[in-house]
């Protein structure tokens, strides 16, 4: 079901352009029902998660690679699947009145709903490499509902930013996913967790993993990119910044702990960056 789910944000995506001529602004309504019926099978699912079983899909990719359509719906993956699905919904809807009379309209109804799915893949993918894949989708499409008015300077330097660490942490992240991987010998996450591996890849994966956590959650040393993405219209500002993008890094800490938490500098790194963070953004918000 997440993969038929995930597949019919992407095809609304698709067809936003042509939603948006046929009824105007109305289409922020009519797609904004997709996230909102997702959030409400996540809710469905609530006796199963709650009760400590987990929902599962796997389907074969790239069988060479070891690289499965694989999904899974933990605690944490439904906690995170029900803020991005749930707020979304309510985004879009705002978004009706936001954006009436807007020449941009199906550009950014398309890309909601296609961040929206990328969201949703990756608090949901089991393997490491469509982890990944939903990664960097959602720094591309962030990218360019940053860059939402691409004549202000504000928005272009903001998008590129933001592309350039996010992207840079991404790729940190994917050398450890790939050293976390052949170190367990699965790229299964759920079974990374149950038999957690050790050794030296396990260490070097460790900080590169953090590195993309970091950047993706604007904490210090990469908190520079933030401010500025909020160029980007309130809504999709809400959207990426406070409620889904930003919580992926907060994901990704949360998921690995039981696996990486161990290993030398993680828990120092992630007190100290987070305690420094919370001090530059108060302060910074006295001045």
């Amino acid at each position: 079901m997440l993969t038929i789910l995930i597949s019919a944000h992407l095809v609304i995506a698709m067809a936003a352009a042509g939603l948006t001529r046929l009824i105007g602004h109305r289409a922020f309504l009519l797609v904004a029902v997709l996230p909102a019926a997702t959030f409400g099978w996540l809710v469905a699912q609530a006796p199963v998660v709650l009760a400590g079983g987990a929902v599962s899909e796997v389907a074969a990719w790239i069988p060479a690679l070891r690289v499965e359509l694989s999904f899974r719906l933990g605690l944490v993956q439904w906690l995170l699947a029900l803020v991005v699905t749930g707020i979304g919904a309510v985004v879009l809807w705002y978004c009706r009145w936001y954006f009436a009379g807007v020449a941009s309209q199906p550009r950014v109804v398309g890309l909601l709903t296609a961040f929206c799915a990328a969201m949703i893949g990756l608090v949901t993918a089991d393997d490491l490499i469509l982890l990944y894949v939903f990664w960097e989708a959602t720094t591309v499409f962030s990218y360019l509902l940053i860059g939402h008015d691409p004549t202000r300077r504000a928005n272009r330097s903001a998008a590129l930013t933001a592309l350039i660490v996010t992207t840079t942490g991404g790729l940190a992240m994917l050398v450890g996913l790939i050293a976390l991987g052949q170190a367990a010998g699965t790229n299964s996450l759920a079974a990374i967790v149950a038999a957690p591996p050790s050794g030296a890849l396990v260490m070097l994966a460790a900080p590169l993993i953090l590195a993309g956590a970091l950047s993706k959650s604007a904490l210090a040393p990469f908190h520079f990119w933030l401010p500025g993405a909020m160029a980007a219209p309130t809504p999709i500002s809400a959207y990426l910044h406070a409620a889904a993008m930003v919580k992926a890094g907060v994901y990704l800490v949360a998921v690995f702990a039981p696996v990486l938490a161990g290993q030398p500098g993680w828990r120092p790194a992630v007190w100290t960056l987070g305690a420094l963070t919370l001090f530059l953004g108060g302060w910074r918000a006295l001045r």
